[in-house]
């Protein structure tokens, strides 16, 4: 099992971090042939357009799309969930379009209006999960064959599909490594 995370540009650092805390040594990812060897991969938080700019410029969104097809779960937080989305409301910027959502960027606010709180997600044992927002999206429709895990004040900020997660918020930053869990439990399922 290789996870793999997008080391282009965001908080990919702390993503290695949590897996490594659990025992994962996961892979910072920065080229299309690394993408590809990967089973499972994490797109992390940090600006969306920079990301999707980057992707688009070294071939590493064609190499994501390919990993798609073969499989492999793909797992996108905050700016990860916007480049998963099919559509950005008021964006044409690029994005992999692997989920059935549409999401708004930003949509809890500016920096200054970050949060943290308790959600309970779907499928995640062991009672509530701290979590942390950052300038952070929500989804604003599911379809096809996404479903909601989690929503904070009748928000959607965490969906499912298949081998795709994307979460609104970022759980590298917290202690809790649940969400990591489940990611993992879902790549050994693929395998």
């Amino acid at each position: 099992m290789t996870i793999g995370v997008l080391s282009l540009q965001g908080d990919f650092a702390e993503h290695l971090a949590a897996f490594a805390e659990i025992g994962v040594p996961a892979v910072p990812v920065k080229k299309p042939e690394e993408v590809r060897a990967c089973t499972g991969l994490v797109i992390p938080g940090g600006e969306s357009t920079t990301i999707g700019k980057l992707c688009a410029r070294f071939g590493v969104g064609e190499a994501i799309v390919d990993l798609a097809r073969r499989g492999a779960p793909i797992w996108g937080t905050c700016a990860g969930m916007i480049l998963l989305a099919k559509e950005i409301e008021g964006s044409d910027q690029w994005r992999l379009g692997l989920m059935d959502i549409a999401v708004r960027r930003n949509a809890f606010g500016r920096q200054v209006d970050s949060f943290e709180t308790d959600l309970e997600i779907e499928g995640l044992p062991g009672g509530p999960l701290r979590a942390v927002f950052i300038r952070a999206p929500y989804v604003t429709r599911v379809s096809g064959e996404a479903w909601v895990l989690a929503c904070v004040d009748g928000k959607i900020v965490a969906v499912r599909q298949g081998q795709y997660l994307a979460t609104a918020f970022h759980p590298e930053l917290t202690g809790d490594r649940r969400m990591q869990e489940y990611f993992l439990r879902m790549v050994e399922e693929r395998l």
